[in-house]
């Protein structure tokens, strides 16, 4: 099956600052639907609605032009509770959100980082945990798999 990226704006705000810009050290991170076609970095708790998968360098008319993907699977890092991130063990089957992030104009240093939902019924876009990866613990820190449902 192929997945196919979505080109859109990205940006902080509405208007099209220099400061609002985005570039390639945003990639693999995930983002949220914030305006018309417009997305922005997802914040720790957010719902887990797209990673961006590639930025254009040269903005178009002062905006960020970039691919963001619904992907079925995603490789990531456990980050605990979604209540105390850093803390606690997420296992096979939990609803998962955003975790720590890392701030926009900084790389990932690691896989994008999830935690478990404190309220899974409030979670609109979910995606469940499918593998704890070669660690097998579900702990902070240790990589495993979330697959939308």
């Amino acid at each position: 099956r192929c997945i196919r990226a979505r080109r859109v704006v990205l940006s902080a705000g509405a208007g099209n600052a220099e400061n609002q810009r985005w570039d390639y050290r945003e990639v693999g991170k995930f983002a949220k639907l914030v305006g018309e076609s417009r997305y922005d970095l997802a914040a720790v708790g957010n719902d887990i609605e797209a990673q961006v998968y590639a930025v254009e360098l040269a903005p178009q008319n002062g905006f960020t032009i970039a691919s963001v993907k619904k992907r079925p699977k995603i490789d990531v890092m456990f980050d605990g509770l979604q209540a105390t991130p850093g803390t606690g063990v997420v296992g096979i089957g939990d609803i998962v959100v955003v975790g720590s992030v890392t701030a926009k104009g900084t790389a990932l240093a690691t896989l994008p980082k999830v935690c478990k939902a404190t309220t899974p019924a409030n979670v609109v876009w979910k995606y469940r945990v499918v593998s704890l990866g070669s660690a097998g613990t579900g702990a902070v820190g240790t990589e495993g798999v979330i697959e939308r449902i």
